[in-house]
């Protein structure tokens, strides 16, 4: 009875069409053209250098992608046994039309050869969004972005503000601003002023949001922008670059974050606060196989910011499920803190159904984003969401319908409403 209830509200829920409200993807080159761009995604190559494989194996300079998947297949034989793994088959039969349920060095080269035709095809990427149920998505804009040569209507822009707040004093982001806003930024009314221009340009072309990766030990504070010496760390940093004093770089990072924030408010653009990740916690590690959460984190370091914009929408992401409570609790208290997907290494599905019952038991319905992709090609969509709505009809039909007797339309309603309702209302789409 419970499988078959499960799967009705599976199905509803799987005939929507969503908006993927956090991305990767590059708009200019949105899918995939190789099976070298799937599997070269830092997912597998982590979990293949984990296994053993040799980081020089799998990012030796000039190898042809053929030749990099049938590496990577000296290994990923060891990675059969994770959701990443099947992902891959999902999209493989999915999309490309790979009849069976194993992939291996015994036929990856079919494979490759089903997914180069495909991916050969006119309006590829028009096919994989239409396949996947996606009709907009959210993407991940450097500042300097200058958001041309593509459809801002499908690939809506996404101001990212880690540069400014966390590498202002590397020459190149300096040099970046100015080129991109025209202006001088000798004091901090200019590098305000220049701040005005980039929101300017992003809502011009369609922005829905900003959004910024902080580290476990941030702690912004509003004082700092009222400071005489945050003008003094402005001039160390102009001046000597990455030699600045450490305590003056942290300073012009909590003033430019709160500076990010106040214009955020102003122009009624939600704030997605991505909080936890530890860089380069394993330098050896392959490309983006380096960074993981930090448990020395609490929400009580952003309280002083919900306190001082609650009409600012913080759609918020944590790295790890066990700072899920906390973000459970803090969206149960302050009405502009919402929770966000399933970020990262919470992107698997025990950790995403503990989570997700936590939320749906304890938070507003309304302050719900159920999910995103944090794809950074299109044709991963498909099998993350997939998951998602498998796990979201699983607890629908369970806590729901089973445990508090709601009739399977009413828990539809829930899981439209938080797969794509409130993306819609918080976004302003």
């Amino acid at each position: 009875m419970l499988q078959s209830v499960t799967q009705r509200i599976f199905d509803a829920i799987d005939s929507l069409v969503l908006i993927d409200s956090h991305s990767h993807i590059n708009p200019h080159s949105p899918a995939s053209c190789s099976l070298a761009d799937l599997l070269g995604y830092h997912y597998y190559t982590e979990l293949a250098h984990s296994s053993g494989m040799p980081k020089n194996r799998i990012e030796e300079p000039g190898i042809s992608p053929r030749e990099k998947i049938e590496r990577l297949f000296d290994s990923l034989g060891n990675i059969d046994n994770t959701v990443q793994w099947s992902w891959f088959i999902e999209l493989a039969q999915t999309l490309f039309g790979f009849q069976g349920d194993r992939i291996d060095k015994s036929n990856w080269e079919t494979v490759y050869d089903l997914a180069e035709s495909k991916m050969n095809e006119p309006n590829w990427d028009a096919q994989v969004l239409s396949t996947s149920k996606i009709e907009k998505v959210f993407l991940t804009n450097d500042f300097d972005d200058p958001l041309e040569g593509f459809d801002t209507n499908l690939y809506v822009p996404c101001l990212r503000t880690d540069d400014l707040v966390f590498h202002f004093a590397q020459a190149s982001v300096q040099s970046r601003l100015q080129k991109t806003t025209g202006c001088s930024l000798g004091t901090l009314a200019s590098v305000r002023q220049s701040l005005e221009v980039l929101f300017e340009r992003f809502i011009q072309r369609g922005a829905r949001a900003c959004a910024i990766s902080l580290p476990p030990g941030f702690n912004p504070k509003s004082h700092v922008s009222h400071s005489s010496s945050v003008q003094i760390a402005l001039d160390d940093l102009l001046q000597y670059g990455m030699s600045a004093s450490e305590s003056h770089k942290q300073l012009i990072a909590e003033w430019m974050f709160w500076s990010i924030a106040e214009l955020a408010d102003a122009n009624n653009l939600p704030f997605d606060l991505m909080i936890g990740v530890n860089r380069k916690v394993y330098p050896s590690g392959v490309y983006q196989g380096q960074d993981l959460y930090d448990s020395r984190l609490s929400l009580i370091q952003y309280a002083e910011l919900f306190n001082a914009f609650p009409k600012l929408k913080f759609p918020i992401s944590v790295l790890a499920s066990v700072t899920n409570q906390e973000l459970v609790d803090y969206a149960w208290i302050f009405p502009n803190v919402l929770t966000h997907g399933h970020w990262w290494y919470s992107n698997t599905p025990n950790y995403i159904r503990h989570d997700l019952r936590g939320r749906l038991e304890a938070i507003p319905r309304n302050k719900q984003l159920g999910y995103y992709s944090d794809a950074y090609k299109l044709e991963f969509i498909l099998p993350k969401f997939k998951m998602y709505k498998q796990i979201l009809a699983e607890v629908l039909a369970s806590d729901f319908c089973q445990a508090k007797k709601w009739s399977e339309d009413r828990a539809f309603e829930l899981g439209k409403q938080v797969l794509r309702g409130n993306v819609e209302t918080v976004f302003g789409i």
